[in-house]
């Protein structure tokens, strides 16, 4: 059954997921000298011998990449052999999708899970339509079990209906943890949303790892442990989009990052609520992260000030994580046109040199909640 509109600012819906189809098949990446951004099958990728089929070795020539180097047949022979490979036909197209519990929320627009969904089925119509095979691996965090789902790259509407299934379940909003939740300070202060703010009030919940403070310490491996797994569905040559808020990031998510890097071509894509770029108004909010509350008290400005200050660090945080391992970077606002913001990203040679949150949606930002 068909969800109401309402339902669809908080749930994933199939219908809407499947209707997406022709706006992702006309998702064109601009032409570029490389092959980072593109999704067309039958490229040349700029990794010579990543992401095609091995075919034979052959006496290495100056100018070869070391990188294909046969160090088997190097030392068996005595001299140097390089890796010879054939194009593939269809390029494997991965989406890594953050289910953790700060993306079920907003306060504007669609919960972040639903963008992520949106996002993620547009990626795998815009695959199988110019012939490449869409694969994924959805993760849950610590507070939700620590869930994968792993799915190998397929081709096909077969395969993006296999994703869309994947992305159904998975961005169902837990209701336990929602009914856990609080929009009123239990103090007696202000409600977050105006009664115009319906998605996150109807929804019930507001994880304050998103707003006031970092995310648990037992809680950081969500992203590790997901991006380690990837490393398995994304064979060499493969064009990966990494959908989160990358607040489980840390050292460990680096260092997958940086060896993901080196063999695929990376695009990330940052999930974001207004209030994860500036202050909610001045008040008194009740805030909550589906187990415990508290009290987010803006009318100070030197809590204010933290408040923006933490928000900047972690946006400081993501575009190092990202622009050191020569990742495209690519905010996606729950209020933004997913397909307006997927076309920026395609064509702007996979999102490279992009540097994260800009000056312009932190002012829009700012405005009051409901504003237009």
């Amino acid at each position: 059954m068909s969800l109401s509109a309402d339902e669809r600012l908080y749930r994933v819906d199939a219908d809407e997921l499947v209707a997406l189809r022709a706006s992702g098949e006309r998702l064109r990446p601009a032409r570029t000298r490389s092959a980072r951004s593109a999704l067309a099958g039958a490229h040349r990728s700029r990794f010579h011998g990543r992401g095609m089929d091995y075919r034979e070795s052959r006496h290495y020539q100056p100018g070869d990449d070391i990188r294909n180097m046969d160090w088997r047949i190097t030392a068996r022979s005595g001299h140097a052999h390089v890796k010879v490979f054939d194009e593939e036909r269809e390029r494997p197209v991965v989406v890594l999708v953050d289910f953790s519990a700060s993306l079920f929320f907003a306060s504007q627009g669609v919960f972040k899970s639903v963008q992520a969904a949106r996002l993620a089925a547009l990626i795998g119509w815009s695959a199988i339509g110019h012939g490449d095979r869409i694969g994924a691996l959805l993760f849950t965090d610590a507070a939700q079990g620590s869930q994968h789902q792993e799915l190998s790259p397929a081709s096909g509407r077969r395969g993006q209906m296999r994703l869309i299934r994947a992305l159904v379940q998975a961005g169902a909003p837990d209701m336990a943890l929602r009914k856990q939740g609080a929009d009123r300070d239990p103090l007696g202060g202000e409600p977050l949303f105006p009664s115009a703010e319906r998605t996150a009030a109807r929804a019930g919940s507001l994880t304050a790892q998103t707003t006031s403070k970092q995310v648990d310490k037992d809680s950081n491996s969500g992203l590790s442990a997901a991006l380690m797994r990837l490393r398995r569905v994304a064979r060499p040559g493969s064009l990966v989009f990494l959908l989160s808020d990358f607040y489980s990031a840390d050292a460990e998510s680096k260092r997958h990052l940086s060896r993901l890097a080196q063999h695929n071509d990376l695009n990330a894509i940052q999930l974001l609520d207004p209030l994860e770029l500036a202050p909610p108004p001045p008040g008194r909010y009740g805030i909550s992260d589906g187990r415990r509350r508290a009290v987010l008290d803006t009318r100070s400005g030197g809590e204010r000030e933290r408040y923006a200050q933490r928000l900047a660090q972690h946006h400081q945080r993501v575009r190092e994580l990202t622009l050191e391992n020569g990742i495209g970077l690519l905010p996606c606002l729950t209020t933004d046109d997913p397909v307006e913001r997927l076309s920026e990203l395609l064509a702007s040679r996979g999102g490279k040199g992009r540097g994260g949150v800009s000056g312009d949606q932190i002012a829009a930002a700012r405005r009051p909640l409901g504003g237009a």
